[in-house]
């Protein structure tokens, strides 16, 4: 099959002829039809220090897709061939305490597909049936392929309750454009969407946001009167990893405020802890999605009305993998989608 690979160490994809994947008895082989391009694919490809420490070349990159079932495991009863489905992206271990528990996003032991073990810029791949996420009808192809960062954006934006609160989402990427539309479906009164790029603060205005702010011509505190604002903002969404954006965000807060914090910095952040104790302000991480309440969650606000498509700009068959993957990189894009069935 033809698939991208990291071959080495360093900068660059290669699309080869791999073997095809083998599947044992508890898993499945899915034909992929569409995939999304990912920050973390974008760190793979350049080869930046994180990579070089995480990645072990060879390896199949991407984890974001949708395809079709085409070969079942022995052990295997609840997905048949034909089956339209995406892939839960986090392979766990199943046996720690959490995942015993029913807890299985916090496993500490999690591989992750296309980062850790061969993933799905390929033709075919294969994933454990716990990992398989089966598509409820009339869902978009292209949405469902994107149902990963999907999942990670419903997961920061129902961190806390947003409905009838002002919110606040710092970084207006794919995933931040997404939780726009998701806490905006969810009842939020005001979304605030702090972007420098006036591409995607464009974009974020046709997600949902009812104001953009650039954060480097308006500080927050000044959107206040404008919205009808008495303290500050309930809720915030931190999905740049920008240190100059959380320490403003924590500024801006009302007290008894919640933070939930996507974004992955590159350098340690200082904080001014006096803030968030005095305003009693709850600070929590999120990585992944829960499995699978967040994916239940994404298909019944999409059978309820949520759109997230706007936040899908770019497509390309994966042949031309290298300008996806320069659309991908450029502020001037949303979500970039390479199809694998021409």
């Amino acid at each position: 099959m033809r698939a991208l690979v990291k071959t080495g160490a360093g900068p660059g994809l290669e699309l080869r002829d791999v073997p095809l994947p083998t599947i044992g008895i508890n898993d499945v082989l899915i034909r992929v039809h569409k995939t999304g391009i990912c920050g973390t694919d974008l760190h793979i490809e350049s080869w930046d220090p994180w990579a070089a420490r995480t990645i072990h070349p060879p390896l199949v990159v991407g984890h974001e897709f949708v395809g079709e079932i085409v070969e079942v495991g022995s052990n295997v009863v609840d997905f048949h061939p034909g089956d339209l489905v995406s892939g839960e992206g986090h392979v766990v271990c199943g046996r720690c305490r959490h995942c015993l528990a029913g807890r299985r996003h916090l496993c500490a032991n999690t591989i992750g597909l296309g980062v850790g073990r061969d993933g799905a810029f390929a033709e075919y791949v294969a994933l454990p049936m716990t990992n398989v996420w089966h598509h409820w009808p009339g869902v978009n192809e292209e949405v469902a392929a994107i149902f990963d960062p999907f999942g990670n954006a419903v997961h920061t934006a129902l961190a806390f309750p947003v409905l009838g609160e002002d919110v606040l989402i710092s970084g207006a990427g794919p995933i931040g454009l997404m939780a726009t539309a998701v806490v905006r479906h969810a009842g939020a009164r005001h979304v605030v969407v702090s972007e420098p790029n006036a591409f995607r603060r464009e974009l974020a205005l046709r997600m949902g946001a009812t104001l953009v702010v650039d954060p480097r011509a308006r500080a927050l505190p000044d959107v206040f009167a404008e919205l009808d604002m008495v303290e500050g903002f309930d809720v915030v969404l931190e999905m740049s990893g920008n240190p100059t954006a959380l320490r403003a965000a924590i500024a801006a807060m009302a007290h008894g405020g919640g933070i939930a914090i996507l974004g992955i910095p590159t350098e340690e952040i200082a904080l001014d802890v006096n803030a968030i104790v005095f305003k009693m302000l709850t600070i929590r991480g999120i990585y992944g999605r829960e499995m699978y309440e967040t994916w239940y969650k994404m298909t019944v606000m999409l059978q309820s009305g949520l759109d997230i498509t706007p936040a899908i700009t770019h497509r390309f068959g994966f042949r031309d993998h290298e300008a996806a993957f320069t659309a991908a990189r450029a502020g001037d894009s949303g979500k970039v989608i390479m199809d694998w069935t021409s």
